[in-house]
């Protein structure tokens, strides 16, 4: 029980570990309330508890764009780190992964210029600037999804390769790597699920989703990425 509140403690001290934590309470939060919401008819009670967790889902919400005006830079450090994949050996993964750099570092600055105009601290329309903050989220969404993919097929072969040569410790190593990538593109296209929900309508599934579901798949893409950073396999970037 001591060594549980420990780790849950170490993660909050970090800012990666408590936006990821916000962010599963957030989702399971509208999770629990869209579900409850429906019960409308059947149990009063169940009904405002629900519309409670989804007022509480908004507020954590607004928390995490909030906590993000501060993102540009530790966000910039990356990319800049990475720079063109020189790293990298496959040219695939390498341009996907500049591709993907550039979304997400284009993604805080629009988001800030929504957030300051529904604060109405600048004159603009916030509807456009939202709708770029989800394209850009997608996009580095689908990105992510191609990636995952790509080093799924790189992996495939060092795996055959290493089957040849009996190499049983490089086997373990590279099926944890491939579980690692299954679980990034699960959590992406979860996600992906989301952003196109939250698309103008008329685009593929966009506006149709529940709110349950909305936060069913949000939560599913959260406990990935609690799994994720506990094994060291964290992202760097997590927007929405």
């Amino acid at each position: 029980m001591q060594q549980s509140v420990e780790a849950l403690v170490r993660l909050l001290e970090s800012y990666r570990g408590r936006d990821k934590v916000i962010r599963t309470l957030c989702y399971g939060s509208q999770l629990v309330g869209g579900a409850l919401s429906r019960k409308a008819e059947a149990n009063v009670s169940s009904h405002q508890l629900g519309k409670s967790l989804l007022l509480f889902s908004a507020q954590l919400s607004h928390c995490r764009t909030v906590l993000r005006l501060f993102d540009d830079l530790s966000m910039l450090a990356y990319s800049h780190s990475y720079g063109l994949g020189a790293g990298e050996e496959d040219a695939g993964v390498r341009w996907i992964s500049v591709l993907t750099n550039v979304a997400d570092q284009l993604y805080y600055p629009c988001e800030h210029i929504a957030w300051a105009a529904d604060a109405e601290l600048i004159r603009v329309k916030s509807d456009k600037w939202w709708l770029l903050c989800t394209v850009l989220w997608g996009t580095s969404l689908l990105l992510g999804v191609l990636r995952s993919l790509r080093v799924l097929t790189l992996l495939k072969k060092k795996m055959r390769k290493s089957e040849r040569d009996r190499e049983g410790r490089s086997r373990s190593q590279l099926r944890s790597q491939m579980r690692g990538e299954m679980l990034s593109i699960l959590s992406s296209m979860a996600d992906l699920s989301n952003a196109i929900h939250w698309m103008p309508p008329g685009f593929l599934w966009a506006g149709r989703f529940p709110s349950w579901l909305v936060g069913l798949m949000g939560t599913t893409s959260s406990l990935i990425g609690l799994i994720q950073m506990s094994s060291g396999n964290g992202d760097q970037s997590d927007s929405t």
